[in-house]
């Protein structure tokens, strides 16, 4: 699986970085089928857009992005999601794997290394089908 047809959602309640990544994934090649601004509009959305990852925030009103993460694998055992998240250290990591994130990425750590996870993790998928 290429770049090319990797449905990608991106949820961050902050609309500047949800339509900065979001164009960046998409100037990578990826499609991305949606955008939301909480945790509660992921789940709708994972519904209807069936992504191949979700790139969720962490911190958000509401449902946080732990909860929307452990909702999520509930519902789309298969689903992986990416905390991707300016608050990144051992403890964080460590929740976000038990919820079922396939990985934590700090946001300083950038698109580059968002974009090759990305690819990583769905051609992973791609050979288990």
């Amino acid at each position: 699986m290429e770049q090319r047809g990797v449905r990608v959602l991106v949820v961050d309640d902050t609309e500047h970085v949800r339509e900065v990544v979001a164009d960046m994934l998409r100037l990578d090649g990826f499609d991305v089928v949606g955008t939301a601004d909480s945790g509660e509009a992921a789940l709708v959305l994972a519904a209807e857009t069936d992504p191949h990852v979700v790139v969720m925030d962490l911190r958000m009103p509401g449902i946080d992005g732990l909860e929307a993460t452990r909702r999520l694998r509930a519902e789309r055992p298969g689903q992986q999601v990416v905390l991707y998240t300016a608050y990144v250290d051992a403890d964080v990591e460590r929740e976000a794997l038990a919820v079922g994130a396939a990985l934590c990425l700090g946001k300083v750590e950038g698109m580059p290394r968002l974009a090759r996870e990305l690819t990583r993790l769905t051609l992973a998928v791609a050979k288990e089908r």
